[in-house]
């Protein structure tokens, strides 16, 4: 009986010790993920000063303002990266149409004029040159560096300015690091774009598991916690009607990896 009493309590230690243990981890995962979310809080509010709109102002057009989508500031303060696709050629110039940056955020947002320094069409970047004091930049880390798995965060204006002029964070991993060309079901799914890109070596891009909407393009792709910009929200998959990447999104997006925005600022010297 004394040697039955004997094993009883071992097992009822060990019983104790490995709840104590399961215990111990789901609250040290919990301390993390309030941690990780705090920091996420702390970024956040280090980055959207730097976070900024892109759009073409007419005077005499009503709303003067068309929104395109999203940038943010980097080097010295007066430059802007966006994708190229979210710059269109075809501004009016006869009726003064311009590019403009557009600052600060709530109802009455700033404006300042904006013009194209630079364009990677190929890597669908765009380097804006805006008037005015500098503002507060981003820094860029090393894409290079990224692998599949990591946590990352984005912030943007994914339906434009219809509810107030307010950043918007989303986060997402990096689910693939796959080639930029998209699948196509039928060649009736290619279009001029993705002919053209066929023609060359597809470089890669991150995909993530997170939802972007149309004005997102343009939208930095950064560490939550550092703040430092991996890459910059280019696409997003749509599975039907391009009118469905607001009613039924895919959950699918894709970013161009930052070294290519590093060697864009190179050539201009920033």
């Amino acid at each position: 009986m004394k040697n039955i009493s004997l094993v009883n309590g071992w097992r009822v230690c060990v019983m104790f010790s490995l709840c104590f243990m399961k215990q111990t981890a789901f609250l040290g995962l919990l301390s993390l993920t309030s941690l990780s979310h705090a920091q996420l809080v702390q970024t956040i509010k280090q980055i959207k000063p730097a976070i900024v709109g892109i759009g073409s102002y007419q005077k005499m057009r009503a709303p003067p303002v068309n929104f395109l989508g999203t940038g943010f500031v980097v080097g010295d303060g007066i430059h802007v990266v966006t994708n190229a696709h979210v710059v269109p050629n075809n501004l009016d110039r006869e009726r003064m149409e311009s590019y403009v940056v557009i600052t600060g955020k709530g109802e009455n947002p700033g404006l300042r004029t904006a013009t194209i320094v630079a364009l990677d069409k190929e890597h669908d970047l765009a380097l804006l040159r805006i008037e005015g004091t500098a503002l507060p930049a981003m820094k860029l880390g090393d894409a290079d560096m990224i692998r599949e798995g990591r946590m990352m965060a984005y912030t943007g204006f994914p339906i434009g300015m219809v509810l107030g002029f307010y950043p918007v964070t989303h986060q997402a991993i990096i689910s693939s690091i796959t080639p930029i060309i998209l699948p196509a079901h039928n060649s009736r799914q290619l279009d001029a774009t993705m002919i053209k890109q066929l023609k060359k070596s597809p470089f890669m891009v991150f995909q993530l598991d997170g939802i972007a909407y149309p004005g997102s393009s343009g939208s930095p792709l950064y560490d939550s916690e550092t703040g430092l910009v991996y890459g910059i929200v280019n696409m997003v998959f749509v599975k039907n009607k391009k009118e469905s990447a607001l009613s039924n999104p895919s959950g699918i997006s894709y970013a161009i990896p930052g070294n290519y925005i590093k060697d864009l600022l190179s050539r201009q010297r920033l």
